[in-house]
């Protein structure tokens, strides 16, 4: 897998980043989703140059130009619900992409530790010969997108898999390099080094999901 840590760069992604977690600024969840989804375009813009593009001839009103475009099929793919904002980030600049969405979330018995991840729904176009592109914004333990990639197996085999993140953790990262295919490649906006023992990512920003649309049950 090849990583490209996006946050080592000095560049406007850190304000973004520095706002969403900002325990203050977090109370606005209007401008944390807005801030997720800008997240998402600066990533997606980043990542598309990793894609093929071909010339093609476009006529304006006073001649012709040749331009290079992309002409892979995309499949934007997002884990529900937190997903969402960095969706919509990446559907704002791939606009003609198909679309996936997938239902997990973590389930812990009482008050313990452990966990195991449950995938409940999954809505996708076939993937075979696509480009997929799959978005978590937080890459904690890795759990959750080993069982994604199970679960998108029965939908084909993409051309190249490129996984969207905000925030990941360096456990997470390892992880994940381990289960992917060698032709992944991982955009992420920053990297914390470590989990604490529920498995979330320290500091972090909490929980992207209730942030962005409240708490839940």
């Amino acid at each position: 897998m090849i990583v490209h840590n996006l946050g080592e760069e000095n560049s406007i992604l850190n304000q973004f980043i520095s706002e969403i977690r900002d325990s203050k600024v977090q109370k606005d969840a209007m401008r944390f989703r807005r801030n997720i989804e800008r997240i998402g375009e600066v990533l997606g813009y980043e990542f598309s140059k990793e894609l093929e593009y071909s010339p093609a001839m476009v006529e304006t009103p006073l001649g012709s130009k040749e331009m290079k475009l992309n002409q892979d099929q995309l499949v934007i793919c997002s884990i529900l619900r937190a997903g969402l904002p960095l969706h919509q980030g990446l559907l704002n600049y791939f606009d003609t992409a198909e679309n996936g969405f997938i239902s997990a979330f973590r389930k812990h018995e009482g008050n313990e530790d452990n966990f195991e991840v449950i995938v409940k729904y999954f809505a996708a176009p076939s993937l075979e010969g696509k480009v997929l592109i799959l978005t978590d914004p937080m890459l904690a333990t890795g759990r959750t997108l080993e069982n994604v990639l199970l679960a998108l197996k029965e939908h084909g085999t993409p051309s190249a898999i490129h996984i969207i993140s905000v925030i990941g953790s360096q456990q997470g990262i390892e992880y994940i390099d381990k289960i992917f295919p060698e032709y992944t490649h991982l955009w992420i906006a920053a990297v914390d080094l470590e989990l604490n023992s529920r498995g979330y990512i320290l500091p972090g920003i909490g929980d992207a999901g209730d942030l962005a649309f409240g708490e839940k049950l």
